[in-house]
């Protein structure tokens, strides 16, 4: 029987990258379903009453050296971006298109790649548009689906029901109605499966 994982994230979160990389490893040749939940951080953030840990210096100095203790133990390619914080409404409203077209998991790790690995700004609509274009898509097609009001309300309303659901801040899985939140909590979430 197949089971399945809710994993709620946002490109702008380094341990979202972390944690898709290793659920993607973790979970090859099991018999379990990745439904890609797609949110916007800094709504989740605002709804509800959560704060970046940007915002403690010494949160994140922490943090910043924590991530880089993971990449180097789970060999993970990553680097800090200059250009954090950057926007990443676009680029979340392209993987609700990218999910609706069954291309999410490649669209995934072109963004994630982008920002935590190269370094790159995915603000710029320049750097949305190479970084599309390098992974294969059609840039203008995905371009102009994230303008799309449709796709704009579609972020808004998954945002909002992470948040109903229990969704603080990113990566969080559910597994039934089981949550863990936390790049170094999947250990936790393939002991739920079981």
């Amino acid at each position: 029987m197949t089971k399945s994982i809710d994993f709620y994230y946002d490109f702008i979160s380094p341990a979202s990258y972390f944690a898709c990389m290793r659920l993607l490893q973790l979970t090859e040749g099991r018999a379990v379903h990745i439904n890609y939940k797609p949110i916007l951080l800094g709504g989740v953030f605002k709804a509800s009453g959560n704060t970046s840990p940007v915002t403690i210096p010494a949160k994140w100095d922490w943090i910043k050296a924590d991530f880089q203790r993971h990449a180097d133990y789970y060999g993970i390619p990553f680097q800090q971006n200059p250009h954090f914080i950057f926007s990443t409404v676009n680029a979340m409203r392209g993987a609700l298109w990218a999910l609706a077209q069954d291309r999410i998991e490649e669209y995934n790790r072109a963004m994630f790649s982008a920002a935590w690995e190269q370094g790159r700004d995915l603000s710029s609509h320049e750097v949305l548009r190479d970084t599309l274009t390098g992974a294969g898509f059609d840039a203008d097609e995905v371009l102009a689906a994230m303008g799309e009001p449709e796709l704009k309300a579609a972020l808004v309303d998954a945002t909002e029901n992470a948040v109903q659901r229990g969704v603080f801040g990113a990566p969080t899985f559910f597994v039934m109605n089981e949550m863990h939140f936390g790049q170094d909590r999947l250990d936790w979430v393939l002991r739920a499966l079981d």
